[in-house]
């Protein structure tokens, strides 16, 4: 009995304790673009994967999660506010909501975080640091903070607060990036502060991700360089850094990243080491993290490339291979692939074009939006691209089952309909969403 009650609580204390069909968090049920869903459909017929439903929803590039059969969005109105919508995964139906007034709008304006979903309770950032706790039993806050105003922050960032939190054990995880806080950590059952680190640097859009390293949890976060400090003197590089759970403590530091505006979070691909990518043609950094004999950490640099990145997103992780959709201002090299000792293995260029949209491992097969208006099924591989399906799922903001005609290639703006929003994927149902409408895509 008493060996049982051990497990049990050693089980309650993993960080992501999710259900393996659930899509919890942003990147799925271990925060690195893996599903662990079997049965996905090999191919699809020439009309596409079936799309069950579509509701209309606001503006932006949040995008949903998944648990026990709901959908949960933060949708944003920027005239009024953010709204915690939950829906029905089968039918679309929406089951409840719950807002709150945060006016304002940026460059690029709209939803920007993925919600995390713990037990009964769902978490989230809205653009203007507003931090909920969500019961999702009374659809009520059970806690909030803001996470900007805070720790001391003035003016929202210039792209808003994008923070994806994460649960850790009894904690929820995010990154300040205020000049009072870099990382907090809550009990995510009271709203405590249980512990913060210092400034880690200037403020940029990356979250925090859970790494092992040599074989302990830490939390790894990366922060953005500066054309000048918080008062606007000295130029500052970046950092990445690794916090220990319990409490805070910053275990390590590497403190030569590059990148102003770093959207991804660290990948891990074993032997602790960890890609970091920069996009805005700053490419990507690997380290390796290793432990000394009295127990303290050193970060070195292996390698760093211009050749391969993501602006929007972390790279994937699978097989040996890192994948990428490396769209930025100047470039225009698609959907990528890169080993891990930086050599780029292809690159689909504008054929077919790929622009910041998302990616998804499930069952041997890789699940790909370009951030515009198709869905793709493909073989991931280190020797080519490897298409089997595509299907216009999405056109000029429309679902393709509505019949709508489409408008002009691309969508109606510079950007296309910025089909930007991380995925999910539960019981073969594909969640995505553009700038209009969120829809349920059957992939099974």
């Amino acid at each position: 009995m008493k060996k049982s009650i051990v497990a049990i609580a050693a089980a309650a204390l993993l960080c992501g304790n999710a259900l393996a069909q659930d899509w919890p968090q942003y990147q799925g049920p271990s925060r690195d673009g893996h599903s662990p869903e079997t049965g996905i459909m090999r191919s699809w017929p020439a009309s596409g994967p079936e799309v069950l439903w579509s509701v209309d929803v606001g503006i932006g590039f949040g995008g949903p999660v998944i648990k026990d059969g709901k959908v949960y969005l933060l949708d944003r109105n920027d005239e009024v506010g953010d709204t915690m919508r939950c829906y029905d995964i089968s039918t679309g139906k929406e089951l409840w909501n719950f807002g709150y007034e945060a006016p304002g709008s940026v460059m690029f304006p709209g939803s920007r975080s993925v919600p995390v979903i713990d037990s009964d309770k769902v978490y989230s950032v809205g653009p203007y640091g507003d931090l909920y706790c969500i019961d999702i039993n009374t659809h009520k806050p059970v806690w909030n903070h803001n996470v900007w105003k805070d720790y001391g922050g003035g003016n929202i960032p210039t792209w808003a607060i994008s923070q994806c939190p994460l649960i850790c054990g009894n904690l929820l995880i995010v990154a300040s990036q205020a000049p009072g806080a870099g990382v907090v950590a809550y009990d995510n059952n009271t709203g405590a502060e249980v512990w913060k680190t210092a400034s880690l640097g200037p403020t940029g859009y990356s979250s925090p991700n859970l790494v092992k390293i040599s074989g302990e949890d830490q939390i790894v976060m990366a922060t953005a360089s500066s054309a000048g400090g918080w008062g606007g003197g000295t130029p500052e590089k970046g950092h990445i850094v690794g916090i220990r759970p319990s409490d805070g403590k910053v275990l390590w530091d590497f403190a030569e990243w590059e990148c102003r505006i770093p959207c991804g979070m660290v990948t891990p691909c074993g032997d602790n080491r960890l890609l970091m990518v920069g996009g805005y043609e700053l490419g990507a950094l690997m380290i390796q993290v290793t432990k000394n004999s009295d127990g303290s950490f050193t970060p070195k640099e292996l390698f760093r490339t211009t050749a391969f990145g993501d602006q929007t997103k972390p790279a994937i992780f699978h097989d040996g291979y890192f994948y990428g959709m490396y769209r930025t201002n100047a470039k225009r090299d698609g959907l990528m692939c890169m080993d891990t000792e930086g050599n780029v293995k292809w690159k689909t260029a504008r054929n077919p074009d790929f622009d910041r949209g998302s990616i998804i491992i499930v069952d041997g097969l890789m699940l790909a939006t370009d951030g515009a208006s198709k869905l793709y099924l493909i073989e991931p591989s280190g020797e080519s691209f490897k298409k089997i399906s595509e299907a216009e799922i999405l056109i000029d903001g429309m679902p393709k089952s509505t019949g709508n005609a489409p408008g002009p290639p691309g969508g109606g703006s510079a950007f296309g309909s910025q089909n930007w929003a991380p995925m999910a994927l539960s019981g073969g149902r594909l969640i995505l969403r553009d700038q209009t409408h969120m829809i349920c895509v059957k992939v099974k």
